[in-house]
């Protein structure tokens, strides 16, 4: 039986994706940042997770949590 296993930067892409779908870009940045002391750079994550954004959409996405 042979098991594979995803290379480290497919999970974490996909991890990033599913936090992203619950939590504001600036969080998953926040805990990415947290998860990797020492390693990367907070302010080029926060760019790579808000570049997909506009304002329109996360003014959406803010006001859809604040309505929770």
């Amino acid at each position: 039986m042979n098991i594979e296993v995803e290379n480290e930067q497919a999970t974490i892409e996909e991890a990033t994706a599913i936090l992203m779908e619950k939590l504001p870009a600036s969080k998953v940045a926040r805990l990415l940042s947290a998860w990797r002391v020492g390693h990367g750079d907070y302010l080029q994550t926060r760019e790579n997770l808000i570049v997909r954004e506009s304002v329109d959409s996360l003014f959406e996405k803010a006001k859809a949590a604040h309505q929770r």
